[in-house]
């Protein structure tokens, strides 16, 4: 049965988790536009960049998605053989383009050293392809589910009710990070 996270272990699988996946609104009709991200949580948000990595070329589609439909979520998740291991964590919030100017201030410039602290290989890849971009998912509602209880990076229910989320529902309002 999904429920609510405790905020502080999203916060822990932000920073150590290497790969999420983003959701968007599709620009051109609507349908869902899913992928791969690196990301970071600074400021009371999810940055992901527009990195220095191969892109296929033409307007990238998370920015036109962004500029249409701001909706979007990120999950992380785990697969193991042992299925007692399995879980998932979903955040749900809304996106921002931020076009970064040559001397960052602020919650960017806080989103570009957590970016860089996280990830080693931005001392070979640029961290930014083109004009310095930046995508800030707010954290507006979190769900999770793991296979069994304590079996994944979540705590048990008898940690949960001693001061962590409640079991069950969804958290609304943002979650600071």
């Amino acid at each position: 049965m999904p429920f609510v996270p405790d905020i502080a272990a999203i916060i822990g699988l932000l920073a150590t988790r290497p790969v999420g996946r983003l959701a968007m609104v599709a620009a051109d009709g609507g349908g869902p536009w899913l992928t791969p991200v690196v990301f970071a949580p600074a400021g009371g948000a999810v940055w992901t960049p527009i990195d220095g990595k191969r892109k296929t070329g033409g307007p990238l589609a998370r920015l036109t998605n962004a500029t249409a439909d701001s909706r979007a979520a990120l999950l992380l998740d785990e697969y193991s053989d042992d299925w007692s291991r399995l879980w998932w964590v979903r955040i749900d919030g809304t996106v921002r383009v931020h076009r970064v100017g040559p001397e960052p201030e602020g919650p960017t410039a806080e989103a570009i050293a957590a970016l860089r602290a996280k990830y080693p290989q931005y001392r070979e890849v640029p961290l930014f392809s083109g004009p310095a971009t930046l995508l800030e998912l707010t954290m507006d509602r979190t769900r999770g589910w793991q296979a069994t209880e304590g079996g994944g990076p979540f705590p048990s229910a008898e940690e949960d009710s001693a001061g962590g989320a409640p079991s069950g529902g969804s958290r609304r309002g943002r979650a600071r990070c």
